[in-house]
């Protein structure tokens, strides 16, 4: 490499290094304070107003200034101000100071503060939205010094005709009772109580079908009609039974008077009452045995048909299930129909176990079903003494009287087990609730204003929860429709202008 070469690398890496020289001083480091925490800040709002070395709002008056931040990294949001006279730090011992927070709605929050290291920190917390205006007193020197400026966010200006044309609703916060419920989900089902399945008892071949799917019925009507070998021989057996009880009485009658009168022997007699005996016993075996298919046997000894039989329902209700036509061979245990009782239905769910202790017999429930618009309330009146190995839950049912059959066995329902009914001082519509900074806030209103404000939840209710904190009765809220105000709040970008 020539020496010419060595001269022009040279010169490009003078002229580099003093490049960056010039990029470093146009770019000073990051301040050292940055732990002073800032929301994000728009552009157009950097130069909004004057700041201080640690990135905060600067006051000014003759040679005096403030620096005013709020500092809410890790700990609640407070302010720290910092104070210089030409320039130059303050000792924090040197300089009194009293702010004035004056917010929407006529709030007014005076805060005194203390010195701490290097500045002066307010002796309460500042909640949100940090949107004021402000008044600040300082003393310094045996010179008072005051200042003032506003400072907005979290708001939202809507006039009348904007607010009709999005629909939002406003209502006032005040005293509401409030049914504190448990939450879960459930079944309509068949009362166990009020069902039936029904089998022939007796094989045989389906003559008739007098019901079908869904028809109305009523206890000891006819549902079919089966040709039954099985019940022929039944009938035949009792009727046979019968004639020879006959027989067996007169021989009976017989032998008794020819042993009274000492012409027969005692043998003759004694044999004559066993078989008077056993003749009885075989008559009411027979009698029994079709008494348990459901037959009344007197009845049945005139009937011109021994195979015939005829089934009949158990109870009052709608035939839910139909398993058999005409011709059909059918088994004796065979379940041929399911007759329910829909009058009354259960509402079925499962209580988990940790909520077992929420939860007991005799306790009111809200049931509806959203989507068809049904709702009823009950009390419950079965709760499992298990709890499943698999759902880790135990079950549980609520009667519901069902004169209309609106509730259909399989519907599935939204159960609220009501725990207590309490008043809460001041609470909200649950439909007003936003998420604003990872917490539950509403929009308040203030003429065409409205402002977001952090709320502190407690108990809450099927439609309504109670606020402990942010929000005082007779205020107004955005309900319906409050996700547009959020919406165009985030939309203006909403800022800390600290």
């Amino acid at each position: 490499m020539n020496r010419n070469s060595i001269i022009a690398i040279l010169g490009i890496i003078v002229v580099g290094l003093l490049l960056a020289v010039l990029i470093l001083a146009s770019h000073p480091a990051a301040d050292h304070h940055e732990e002073e925490h800032q929301h994000e800040k728009s552009a157009d709002r950097d130069d909004a107003f004057p700041r201080g070395p640690h990135n905060g709002r600067l006051l000014s008056q003759d040679s005096f200034e403030l620096e005013i931040t709020i500092y809410e990294t890790g700990v609640p949001p407070r302010f720290r101000v910092y104070a210089y006279r030409n320039e130059k730090p303050l000792p924090p011992d040197d300089v009194g100071l009293e702010m004035t927070l004056q917010r929407l709605g006529g709030r007014s929050e005076r805060i005194g503060f203390r010195p701490v290291a290097d500045y002066l920190l307010s002796d309460r917390v500042v909640e949100e939205p940090h949107s004021f205006d402000v008044k600040v007193k300082a003393t310094f020197a045996g010179k008072t010094y005051p200042f003032q400026y506003s400072q907005e966010e979290g708001r939202v200006h809507l006039p009348p005709a904007a607010l009709a044309s999005a629909g939002i609703s406003v209502a006032t916060a005040g005293s509401a009772e409030i049914e504190c419920v448990l939450k879960l989900p459930g079944t309509i089902e068949f009362d166990q109580n009020r069902l039936a399945h029904v089998v022939p008892r007796v094989g045989g071949i389906v003559a008739e079908v007098r019901k079908r799917l869904g028809e109305t019925v009523t206890r000891g009507e006819v549902l079919a009609v089966l040709e039954s070998r099985d019940l022929a021989e039944l009938k035949s057996r009792l009727a046979t039974a019968r004639k020879r009880l006959q027989l067996a009485r007169s021989l009976f009658r017989r032998e008794a008077q020819l042993w009274q009168e000492k012409i027969s022997a005692e043998q003759d007699y004694l044999k004559a009452k066993t078989q008077l005996a056993e003749a009885e016993i075989a008559v009411a075996t027979a009698r029994d045995q079709l008494e348990a298919l459901g037959l009344k046997p007197d009845q049945s000894k005139h009937a011109a048909n021994l195979a015939r039989y005829e089934l009949r329902s158990p109870l009052n209700g709608t035939v839910m299930e139909k398993h058999l036509v005409a011709g059909e061979a059918v088994k004796a245990d065979a379940r041929v129909f399911v007759i329910a009782d829909l009058s009354e239905v259960w509402g079925s769910f499962n209580v988990p176990a940790n909520d077992l202790n929420r939860v007991r017999i005799g306790q009111q429930v809200h049931v509806s079903a959203p989507e068809l618009g049904y709702e009823t309330r009950a009390v419950i009146d079965y709760l499992g003494a298990l709890v499943g190995e698999q759902t880790r839950s135990a079950p549980a049912h609520v009667h519901i009287e069902n004169p209309e059959r609106r509730w259909r066995p399989g519907l599935f329902v939204s159960v609220e087990v009501i725990e207590e009914k309490v008043v809460a001082p001041v609470a909200v519509l649950l439909e007003a609730l936003q998420t604003w900074r990872g917490s539950e806030a509403v929009f308040v209103q203030y003429g065409d204003e409205f402002e977001v404000r952090p709320v502190q939840l407690g108990r809450r209710g099927a439609n309504r929860v109670e606020v402990i904190k942010g929000l005082a009765a007779g205020e107004r809220y955005a309900v319906t429709n409050s996700f547009v105000l959020k919406a165009d709040l985030g939309k203006a970008g909403a800022t800390h202008q600290h």
